[in-house]
């Protein structure tokens, strides 16, 4: 829950003012303050608190503060309701108000400091909070409960007073959901239906709706935390708790903006760890980030593509609409972890087949053709002049009959078979009521996946209604965009799951040598020299050219004649970007005469552009490479995060980049290549050799520790172009920005 924090601090102090910091709550973990160990190099904590939330779902006692009975007042139907709520969970409802003696019968307490006995949540139906939560403190209520708008989503002066707030809550020791929230925690859920749960979080109520009616269709839901301005109590704290809850099977989360970075990815990891899936509508795709700084590294992520990669990051299942999300979630919830890979389309219509076969092939789903022996064996019960190699179509006839459950049992009989999903596109009684019974049938009695799209506008046939709806089994949906969604979060999610391993377990703890070699270097508030840049990476183990820097022409060949001809003449300077476009850049020069105009030019156009140089580096010339861009740029929700991408000319031009945010380990760091559009480049095009990817990993693991240990230090790195050389040859950085923070 910590920002990140400025200045030039050497690591140790840093870490030490994180752990003593008034302004910033002090990290706690595993419910006790956190310790060096529980602290990565920059003093940010590398595991999730988990709040103890049972109090607030179920509570003993609750003070309705405010409480009304007064027909035609906003607070006497939210009394109502909560009384009703407390009943079913069965705890003591004591209302709070100055004036009354009774509310709905209930004795009213003046205040609380005359309540009855210490409650554990307070229900605040005041307009402003702020005065009563010095009270909560004396009362020592556990968690309370602000419905007041009015705070950060209002501008600058609502969000000073919501920090007044969130301060007053610290001081008070006690956990606050909202302000900006409502009701919909103390909404009646459901206690007759059975199976994994769906625990859901929300920023705005009303695009909760969906979820929560998913009941009505047999999807069991468990929880509902509405955060609303999250002034304490964030998304990441209920991920963190719901995470641990045996009876919760997902956590579907509708998200308009992250409180802080660091905690939401604690909070998933938690959640990868303990195998819950998690699935976030984030709201701002089309949002970019503003970026004003020199860097090319900046210009390729905006605060969307960095919140995306995160999640990617540590497994949350982005989806785009509700929908999306409550298909999603509830196959995420039900189904067991597969037994296989594979999904077959198998439909009453070859058309239909086809066409589904189409999309889920396009969206990724792995579609095996059938061995010979099933299609023989399939051909038992289907003609033989309709296809069965995957999708399997029947032709119509045989679902009427008993070879309908011949056909659905031994195609999830096969041992690559994990998924069947048989759309219906739209109901054709008897045989579309035959075929919902079977596939409801075979379902009961396997232990793979079975998912059925029905495709009727209606919605009110018995097969649908009764016996699909009526099953725990099967998984229904109403599009085929949404089973293929589903079904394609679902294998990625046990796919990630099984191969995850924590990166925060692996975080460094303490700095490397590396670190204090580079803080002479640090210029706070500056743009460091390319010839301070490069000594910076070199301090890190990257491998920069032959070089030397120089103030005269003589020198200039005399350091040519060193370096080995041909030679790359740039000026060096604090104030340069991009030297290219200022002509500040002689490649291929071969001679000493060359060399000597080279220097007066350069120093010539520095000196009509009004640009200081700390001198000029005669370097090494390095060809025959794919050109890529490694670098770390400081994001305001995540903190220093690293992208990868095709470098160059290109980078500008293509865009091709990915990002990750650290720490992550080597796997991640192989991932980022293998999203990129421009990778084949890296196997060799043309005739072109392979390029040494190792060496290209290892560059972008090394930019990562210094994300870790200077990102306070650091706004932005730009190394551009990587050169990563043939296969067995390395990595060489030909040039380097670094804008200190």
């Amino acid at each position: 829950m910590l920002g990140s924090t400025h200045g030039t601090l050497t690591t140790d102090s840093r870490r030490a003012r994180v752990i003593a910091c008034g302004e910033q709550p002090s990290p706690v973990v595993h419910g006790r303050p956190a310790d060096v160990d529980d602290l990565d190099v920059s003093g940010r904590p590398l595991y999730a608190d988990v709040p103890d939330l049972d109090r607030f779902f179920r509570p003993g006692s609750v003070a309705v503060v405010g409480a009304s009975d007064a027909e035609g007042r906003p607070n006497t139907g939210i009394t109502r309701q909560l009384i009703a709520w407390a009943e079913r969970v069965g705890a003591r409802l004591h209302p709070v108000h100055p004036t009354r003696q009774s509310v709905f019968g209930i004795p009213c307490s003046p205040s609380l400091a005359d309540l009855p006995e210490q409650v554990d949540l307070a229900v605040l139906l005041v307009g402003d909070p702020l005065p009563v939560i010095g009270e909560l403190a004396e009362a020592k209520v556990k968690f309370a409960v602000a419905f007041a708008s009015g705070f950060a989503e209002t501008g600058a002066e609502g969000a000073a007073a919501q920090a007044h707030l969130a301060a007053a809550v610290r001081r008070a020791g006690l956990r606050l959901l909202g302000p900006n929230t409502n009701l919909n925690a103390f909404e009646k859920f459901r206690d007759d239906l059975d199976g994994p749960a769906i625990a859901l979080i929300t920023q705005s109520g009303h695009q909760g709706r969906p979820v929560f009616a998913m009941q009505e269709l047999g999807v069991r839901l468990s929880h509902w935390a509405p955060t609303g301005n999250e002034a304490d109590l964030e998304t990441a704290d209920f991920i963190s708790y719901f995470s641990e809850q045996p009876e919760i099977g997902a956590i579907a989360c509708y998200v308009e903006g992250l409180k802080d970075g660091r905690s939401f990815l604690l909070a998933a990891d938690r959640a990868a760890r303990r195998g819950v899936p998690v699935v976030a509508v984030k709201v701002g795709r089309t949002e970019t980030g503003a970026r004003t700084a020199a860097s090319h590294t900046g210009k390729l992520t905006g605060a969307d593509t960095v919140v995306d990669a995160a999640m990617r990051q540590y497994g949350v299942i982005r989806v785009d609409g509700l929908d999306e999300l409550q298909d999603t979630a509830a196959l995420l919830a039900r189904a067991r972890a597969p037994r296989a890979e594979g999904v077959v389309v198998y439909s009453i219509s070859g058309g239909t087949g086809a066409h589904f076969a189409d999309l889920a092939t396009a969206a990724g789903l792995p579609l095996p053709h059938l061995s010979a022996p099933k299609q023989a064996e399939l051909h038992q019960w289907i003609p033989e002049y309709l296809s069965v190699t995957n999708p399997v179509d029947n032709g119509g006839h045989p679902v009427g009959d008993w070879r309908g459950r011949k056909i659905i049992d031994a195609i999830l009989a096969d041992p690559e078979v994990g998924v069947l999903i048989c759309p219906i596109t739209g109901p054709f009684p008897p045989m579309s009521d035959k075929l919902a019974q079977d596939l409801v049938d075979a379902a009961e009695q396997t232990d793979k996946l079975v998912c059925v799209v029905w495709g009727s506008p209606v919605g009110t046939e018995a097969a649908y209604r009764e016996t699909l709806l009526g099953s725990s089994k099967v998984a229904t949906f109403r599009t085929f965009a949404n089973c293929i969604t589903a079904v394609r979060a679902y294998l990625d999610h046990h796919r990630f799951v099984a191969a995850y391993r924590s990166p925060f377990d692996e975080a460094p703890r303490t700095p490397s040598p590396s670190f204090r070699k580079t803080q002479a270097l640090m210029r706070p508030g500056q743009q460091l020299s390319e010839h301070a840049a490069k000594q910076l990476l070199r301090a890190y183990g990257i491998r920069v050219p032959r070089e030397q820097l120089v103030t005269s022409a003589a020198a200039a060949v005399r350091a040519a004649s060193l370096v080995g001809y041909p030679v790359v003449m740039k000026a060096s300077g604090a104030q340069i970007a991009h030297k290219t476009e200022l002509g500040l850049v002689k490649i291929g020069l071969t001679s000493a005469s060359q060399v000597r105009d080279a220097y007066r030019e350069l120093t010539d156009i520095a000196r009509y552009e009004g640009i200081s140089l700390d001198g000029v580096l005669v370097c090494q010339m390095v060809e025959r490479g794919v050109e890529m861009v490694v670098g770390v740029t400081h994001d305001q929700l995540f903190g220093p995060t690293v992208t990868v991408g095709l470098g160059g000319v290109l980078v500008e031009v293509l865009r091709d980049a990915a990002v990750r945010v650290p720490p992550f380990g080597e796997d991640q760091a192989r991932g980022m290549l293998g999203e990129l559009r421009g990778r084949a480049l890296l196997e060799g095009v043309r005739g072109g050799p392979p390029v040494d990817v190792d060496a290209l990993i290892e560059v972008v693991m090394r930019v990562q520790r210094m994300a870790l240990e200077l990102g306070d230090d650091i706004a932005e790195l730009d190394i551009n172009p990587l050169m990563v050389l043939p296969r067995g040859q390395g990595a060489v950085a030909l040039d380097a920005l670094v804008i200190c923070r």
